[in-house]
């Protein structure tokens, strides 16, 4: 018997013997169907540390490393490295996530109390989501802002599973007023089946757009927070591009929300169509960025009116629904696939009914090809299965959880929350923010609080400082306003600059700061290059 079949049926004796353990403990797996039988095939690499688990529908034979065993669909226990050690379970690999786990690696630990750290998160990318609207522009490549986990952890101790949660099972809030001792602080359960038992848990699933507020905005609009928003917003503007090419059939673009996010995308998708398309922005309030230090809301509203974004202040959208154009679906075009991402909508226009929110103004009726939707945003956390109501977590009206000021879940000392999971409030009562830098400084203080926790030292209260606001708006141009120094603002290429300079600082480890600093030096110098001989060939051709 080859040591890998040797080892997959050791695995599976000991799931099978731990299956009648786990019934005891958690009693809602014993009512799942036990007659189901699959192939379970368990990817592991040493080298990168990643671990993949995919349920198959057939046998195949393993070979390279890949072991292939036949067991119930009841869930399996995640084995950990060292039984001895810490073991911590990070959900959720965006900023709070992963940056939690690297200021964990980071940190001087004495040799029998470094956790195992391990992160789940359902997407093979981390996503540097300020800078999605630099792919809709080409400004940057896909690997820069969203590089692999497994690579970004290579160098590194932390494990991580490509997988979404699906249950969990907390029971810290069972020994509250006793010490914190070795015993388990609760387990996750993923899709997958694997059931894993941590020490301490990190909650850090972060948000998805919300677009069951307007009828028809599910179904048509496009959410624009994650890799694969990015990439089907790209592709419908490229099949739009290819579709309407001259100026007598324009591309018309309707942008609900101008936060941020909304002025963010107007401003990308403005300058990418130029004299190809309209677009139009939509926003409740009299104003764009309403709570923008007022340099960068000037700043914004000066590039919005330059490239004739139209804005409609003062109304909220009604209802989205679909009109069909017969004409186009008569041809069809060829989709370009991206990916895998196939393409939605592909022929029809979209009809918005706006209402005004103040008197004076009328109810209006748009039309568009395209609708974005960057309004409002829900956490992920209440979509989590109860597999333990009596441990079920604080939850305020967002679904996210409350925490005490070390970013310690209300009634689980060994459960921290992060980022879009965590209701922590500022000093005047108000909720934190839920933008990238709250999550930054969250995970710093998240890692260091983790490590005190586990060495018996005190806690350290989070304090949020407003470091200043950035804003993206095109190729070249930006505008950053630094809390240190009051009234200042830098827009245009200088702000473009330190905007840039700003995130590659920011970006996760070393190692990937440096290829993407090579990167975007490379671009500078190649646009500088192809600037100067323009130059000289209208110069020559003037002469």
């Amino acid at each position: 018997m080859s040591t890998t079949a040797f080892a997959a049926s050791a695995t599976l004796l000991r799931l099978n013997c731990e299956a009648k353990h786990q019934a005891r403990l958690f009693p809602d797996f014993s009512r799942r169907g036990r007659s189901k039988i699959s192939k379970i095939s368990l990817f592991a690499s040493s080298q990168r540390k990643s671990f993949q688990f995919v349920v198959a529908s057939s046998a195949s034979v393993g070979s390279g490393g890949v072991a292939e065993i036949e067991a119930e669909s009841a869930p399996r226990y995640y084995s950990w490295p060292d039984e001895k050690k810490p073991r911590v379970c990070i959900l959720g690999g965006g900023f709070g996530g992963l940056y939690t786990a690297l200021r964990l690696e980071s940190l001087v630990w004495p040799d029998d109390k470094k956790p195992q750290v391990l992160l789940v998160d359902q997407s093979e990318h981390f996503v540097f989501k300020p800078m999605l609207y630099e792919l809709l522009s080409g400004e940057v490549d896909a690997w820069e802002i969203a590089p692999r986990f497994s690579d970004l952890l290579a160098n590194t101790n932390v494990l991580f599973f490509q997988d979404k949660v699906k249950l969990l099972y907390p029971s810290d809030h069972l020994v509250m007023n006793g010490p914190a001792k070795s015993s388990a602080g609760g387990s996750v359960l993923l899709e997958s089946g694997l059931l894993i038992e941590y020490d301490w848990l990190v909650l850090s699933l972060g948000a998805e757009a919300k677009l069951d507020v307007v009828p028809g905005a599910s179904e048509f609009a496009l959410p624009f927070s994650t890799l694969e928003d990015a990439r089907k917003v790209d592709l419908r503007l490229r099949e739009l591009e290819r579709r309407k090419f001259s100026k007598e059939s324009l591309i018309h673009v309707v942008v609900v929300g101008c936060g941020y996010a909304g002025v963010e995308l107007a401003a990308t998708v403005s300058e990418r169509l130029q004299d190809r398309g309209v677009v139009q922005a939509i926003n409740v309030e009299n104003t764009i960025c309403p709570n923008a230090p007022p340099g960068n809301r000037e700043a914004a509203t000066k590039v919005l009116s330059s490239r004739k974004v139209e804005l409609l202040l003062g109304y909220f959208v009604r209802c989205i629904r679909q009109v069909v154009d017969a004409k186009a679906s008569e041809k069809p075009t060829k989709s370009i696939g991206v990916e895998g991402i196939a393409a939605e909508h592909d022929f029809g226009k979209y009809i918005l009914e706006l209402q005004p929110t103040e008197k004076g103004l009328q109810s209006q009726t748009i039309e568009a090809d395209l609708v974005l939707w960057t309004v409002g945003s829900k956490s992920l956390l209440p979509q989590l299965e109860p597999g333990n109501r009596r441990g079920a977590l604080p939850l305020n009206g967002r679904g996210q959880a409350e925490t005490d000021e070390t970013l310690r879940v209300n009634g689980h000392p060994r459960i921290f929350a992060v980022g879009d999971s965590s209701a922590l409030r500022e000093s005047n009562g108000r909720l934190l923010p839920a933008t990238a830098q709250v999550a930054f400084q969250q995970a710093d203080f998240a890692g260091w609080n983790l490590w005190a926790a586990i060495n018996n030292r005190p806690l350290l209260p989070f304090r949020f400082q407003n470091l200043g606001e950035m804003i993206t708006l095109g190729r070249n141009d930006a505008a950053i306003s630094p809390s240190f120094i009051e009234g200042l603002t830098l827009d245009g290429p200088l702000g473009h600059t330190a905007r840039k300079l700003a995130y590659l600082i920011r970006l996760p480890t070393d190692e990937h700061r440096l290829k993407v600093g090579i990167s975007w030096l490379t671009k500078s110098a190649i646009d500088s290059v192809a600037s100067l001989q323009s130059t000289l060939t209208k110069v020559i051709s003037n002469s």
